[in-house]
């Protein structure tokens, strides 16, 4: 998938151009990036998933980076055509991956994903070994991670600190033979470069740095120790602006690019999005909705709440924390509706020319009027992170009769993400106290539905700020890091650089519909929950949990 260059004659010859990176779950996208915020070009190739029985996720390194080169040397060829430089080679991933290499950096097995949970039980036994717990942490270590980190492991097994724990217990030869443990940017980084290095915000997860100083994040000895990881296994941190190096003479040589281009640190997703969506400001709110969804936004300092699952975190920003309300499935619901409901077994796979599924969607469920007609969609598909931590819930379509059509249940999906955004942003404002949010800035995939952004805005009640480039917030994020980096811009330049495409405003009259959808929404929770506990439980090990 490809975009059509900028015409040449709006380009500015002055204006220095990045090669922006955005390697997500779904695939790598790779752009051309004006420091004036202009995408010039972009390529999207995908990477498949492989789910391993009821908790696994994965995916090769190599296709990540088979998907790179495609999608550099794309759009790389594109700037030659029209006379661009590249000044700086800059990326931006999805974040709580594991990838264990060897001393040549060789991975010796898949990466693990963040949507993958077969280390829940090692780490809950690790987090809470010990006489005195709390919410199933040890208390003593629950403390001193909130303290120094801002956070703590997810008992879900969803971060790396589980997928360490996993690896060193139950592959114990890959363990052994692991030099470093690599996120997926730092993974990345180091194809790029050859140079091993985690940055503030890749290395969060782990669970053991100090991050009370955003400008100095450390390792912890206590921490590295109470996860029980050897410590030469964790790479060296710089920060997201830092340039690592130069390209790799042989990668260089394959994408088109001079040796001598650097390459900047980068982040993952979630601070990338973060920079794009122009919210750089504190207390700015951007909402990103794409296979997973989150609310960001950045703070001076480091906060942390239990009660709402959220904390203020390293971040691109090098003296900034961002504050993040992570949502395990967002657009991913509209995947697995295209993938295995419409597309699945289909005709239409014959063609050569398939329809825009997305549009169609957003046209259907455009049709429909606020509330599906009384259907009720949870979006779960994976297990949930924030404002609950709660691997075993799943998805549900809720009310269905034989009056309602597919029609009703494409509207009901659009609607179920955006409910459970409003669960989210209910504490995202609690965590913020007393700082008013009247607008929020989506990018991400779902920010370039039209229908969606109407359906946030009258979901959430504030108004949804839609940017030009919504579906390349990531990759503009990544160039203009890139750019701090290379010290052409400053990051309080950005927002002037992020260009509004429309604002939406809450439809009144849509307000006690929405209003009821959601307290039916929170029910559905309360009740649900112990039955897919159970359900749950029981198909993982045979037995019923008491």
């Amino acid at each position: 998938m490809s975009a059509s260059p900028t015409s040449e004659s709006s380009l500015k010859p002055t204006t220095q151009y990045v090669l922006a990176v955005d390697l997500g779950t779904s695939g790598c996208k790779c752009a051309i990036v004006s420091l004036h915020g202009e995408v010039v070009a972009w390529h999207f190739c995908p990477v498949e998933t492989q789910f391993i029985g009821h908790n696994g996720a994965e995916q090769r390194p190599d296709d990540w980076w088979n998907a790179f080169i495609t999608s550099a040397r794309y759009v790389v060829d594109t700037a030659k055509q029209i006379g661009l430089q590249i000044s700086a080679v800059c990326a931006s991933t999805q974040g709580e991956g594991t990838v264990a290499v060897d001393e040549s950096g060789q991975f010796l097995h898949p990466a693990i994903l963040w949507l993958d949970m077969r280390g829940a039980e090692l780490i809950q036994k690790r987090a809470g070994s010990g006489y005195v717990r709390f919410a199933g942490y040890n208390l003593r270590s629950l403390a001193r991670w909130i303290r120094l980190t801002g956070g703590a492991p997810a008992l879900s097994g969803k971060d790396p600190a589980a997928h360490m724990i996993w690896i060193q217990q139950e592959l114990p030869d890959v363990y052994r033979q692991t030099h470093k443990f690599l996120n997926v940017l730092d993974y990345l980084n180091f194809r790029l470069t050859g140079r091993m290095v985690a940055t503030g915000d890749s290395i969060l997860t782990s669970w053991v740095t100090d991050n009370r100083n955003p400008t100095r994040i450390q390792y912890d000895e206590k921490l590295i120790r109470i996860l029980g990881i050897d410590a030469d296994k964790l790479p060296e941190i710089v920060h997201s602006t830092d340039v690592i190096g130069t390209l790799d003479e042989s990668v260089a040589s394959e994408i088109g690019l001079a040796a001598e281009t650097p390459v900047v640190a980068g982040s993952i997703d979630t601070s990338a999005a973060a920079v794009g969506s122009g919210a750089v400001e504190d207390g700015h709110v951007h909402l990103y909705v794409g296979t997973s969804s989150w609310l960001g936004v950045h703070l001076p300092n480091k906060r942390t709440s239990l009660t709402s699952q959220i904390a203020s975190v390293p971040c691109a920003l090098p003296d900034r924390y961002l504050a993040i309300a992570l949502q395990s499935a967002a657009g991913a619901n509209l995947s697995f509706l295209r993938d295995q409901i419409i597309l699945n077994q289909d005709p239409l796979l014959q063609q050569e020319e398939q329809p825009d599924v997305y549009q169609l969607l957003d046209e259907t469920a455009a049709r429909v009027p606020a509330g599906a007609r009384g259907i009720l969609y949870t979006p779960w598909l994976f297990g949930e992170r924030t404002p609950v931590d709660d691997p075993d819930i799943r998805a549900s379509l809720l009310n269905v009769s034989m009056q309602h059509n597919r029609e009703d249940i494409i509207r009901a999906i659009l609607e179920g993400v955006a409910l459970n955004t409003r669960w989210m942003f209910e504490s995202m404002q609690k965590f913020l106290g007393a700082r008013s949010t009247e607008e929020i800035t989506i990018v991400g995939g779902g920010g370039v539905s039209d229908v969606w952004c109407q359906i946030f805005a009258d979901v959430l009640n504030v108004r949804i700020r839609q940017i030009q480039s919504s579906l390349q917030a990531n990759v503009l994020g990544s160039a203009f890091i890139a750019g701090v980096g290379i010290g052409a811009i400053q990051f309080n330049d950005v927002p002037e650089r992020c260009h509004t495409r429309h604002v939406y405003k809450p439809n009144v009259e849509h307000r006690a519909i929405y209003d009821r959808s959601y307290e039916s929404f929170r029910d559905a929770y309360r009740r649900l929950a112990p039955f897919y506990r159970q359900l749950n439980h029981r198909r993982n090990t045979g037995r019923v949990h008491t």
